[in-house]
């Protein structure tokens, strides 16, 4: 596999790029998964989709599950705490998220965006190590970019932290398992919880 610490350039780009220049939410996603599959083709990745069904110890899965949906019930229930921004709802608007555009949206980034993403972190970025490294951290860090300003700066700290935690967590399970069932579910989980607390919370 060619070196891959090149690979998370162009999805970043992506994001940069669908924020803060088309100003769009949809354009941003596609165009992220677009780049990875760009990266993922440069990579010539060799890993088989059958990984995502590949049997999962239930622990394992319910591990993944529970920890990540509790990230949703945590915002929702610390939302004030965490200082979120009282126009949200009006820069989510510009963003092309309203109510027309929301539960399409969630059910994208929800179902979609979890295979593609741990296809890649988890499935090429990943290592076998048991300590924290540097793939966590990177893709911890892109989420920088949507939450930066729409929270007080100690609550984006800890965004960040909670998802190096997150991306160790299901780099271990999968490596464990051999297989990112676990991890895709736990996956699906955390990012359907945290936008419906955003949906219902800017309402």
């Amino acid at each position: 596999m060619r070196s891959k610490w090149f690979a998370p350039i162009l999805p970043y780009f992506a994001v940069w790029a669908g924020l803060f220049v088309f100003k769009n939410a949809w354009v941003t996603l596609i165009g992220f998964h677009l780049a990875i599959l760009i990266a993922l083709a440069f990579l010539r990745s060799s890993l088989r989709v059958d990984v995502f069904f590949k049997p999962a110890k239930l622990r394992h899965i319910a591990l993944s599950v529970i920890l990540s949906a509790s990230s949703g019930f945590g915002l929702y229930l610390l939302w004030n705490i965490f200082g979120i921004v009282a126009d949200l709802p009006a820069r989510l608007a510009v963003l092309g998220l309203n109510s027309s555009t929301w539960v399409g949206f969630i059910l994208y980034f929800s179902l979609v965006n979890p295979f593609i993403e741990e296809y890649f972190w988890r499935g090429n970025l990943g290592s076998d190590t048991r300590r924290l490294y540097l793939g966590d951290v990177v893709y911890a860090g892109y989420h920088l970019m949507i939450v930066w300003d729409k929270a007080r700066m100690w609550s984006v700290l800890v965004i960040f932290f909670v998802l190096i935690s997150a991306g160790w967590l299901w780099r271990q399970l999968y490596r464990r398992d051999g297989s990112l069932l676990a991890p895709v579910l736990g996956h699906i989980a955390g990012d359907f919880s945290i936008l419906l607390a955003v949906f219902f919370m800017t309402r």
